[in-house]
């Protein structure tokens, strides 16, 4: 199990978990099913609507959630959210590049406590 805290400068804080094992459960689903008013335009990851700053709750410790899909990597990359380097190291090391993630494509990995922040809508 999971605990995903939201965060945006106007609203509180909401704490969550998030179903372990699920594997196809994502930042904005999750949110979608708790309330929590992150914007988005396609759900598919094209549209960069939805981009979140995901960290460890803690800040010490890189998010493990997986790799970024085709998808995502073409979005973050034309909104200067990723560069080809950190692609390219991605691709070697199998884990995310930063911190800038698209809610609907994330999906939260068991044990790991994670801080999401979005923009108010």
């Amino acid at each position: 199990m999971s605990l995903v805290t939201f965060s945006s400068t106007l609203h509180k804080d909401k704490t969550v978990y998030a179903v372990a094992g699920s594997h196809t459960q994502t930042i904005l689903a999750l949110a979608k099913e708790h309330h929590i008013p992150i914007d988005f335009g396609c759900g598919e990851g094209d549209c960069g609507t939805c981009l979140v700053k995901v960290s460890s709750v803690d800040g010490k410790r890189r998010p493990m959630g997986g790799p970024l899909n085709v998808r995502e990597v073409a979005v973050l990359k034309e909104m200067g959210r990723i560069t080809q380097e950190e692609i390219d190291k991605m691709y070697v090391d199998d884990i995310p590049p930063n911190h800038w993630r698209l809610a609907c494509q994330m999906i939260v990995r068991g044990g790991e406590d994670l801080l999401v922040e979005y923009p108010s809508k």
